[in-house]
């Protein structure tokens, strides 16, 4: 019996307002994955009703969407998703996380799938 490294899989979508990740199928098996999306923002030095939102999509259906203040003026900021998803034997799995900033600057949106 041979034992394979889980799969991890990512994408780093730097200051964009999308990141898309499709994980492929895996036909002889079925497969848990673990989650993250992480979204980091430049905060300005006066937040001024400064805001940021984050919106996580499984297989085209909305998963997840949060909205907070941004804080930590003159620093970066952060929203941070994380689940556990279990995908049957021949399914590929897509993930796509959506961005807003208001009064913040996007830096950085991440996503990544480690089997486990």
């Amino acid at each position: 019996m041979t034992h394979s490294a889980p799969e991890h899989w990512a994408t780093d979508a730097g200051d964009a307002d999308v990141a898309l990740l499709d994980v492929p199928p895996a036909e002889a098996r079925a497969r848990r994955f673990e989650i993250d999306v992480r979204f980091v923002v430049r905060c300005p030095d006066r937040l001024a009703e400064a805001w940021h939102a984050l919106t996580v999509e499984l297989d085209g259906k909305r998963h997840w969407q949060r909205r907070i203040p941004t804080s930590n003026p003159g620093q970066t900021d952060s929203l941070d998703y994380h689940c556990r998803v279990e995908v049957p034997a021949g399914a590929p799995l897509r993930i796509r996380a959506l961005a807003q900033a208001h009064g913040a600057r996007r830096l950085q949106l991440r996503i990544d799938a480690e089997e486990g």
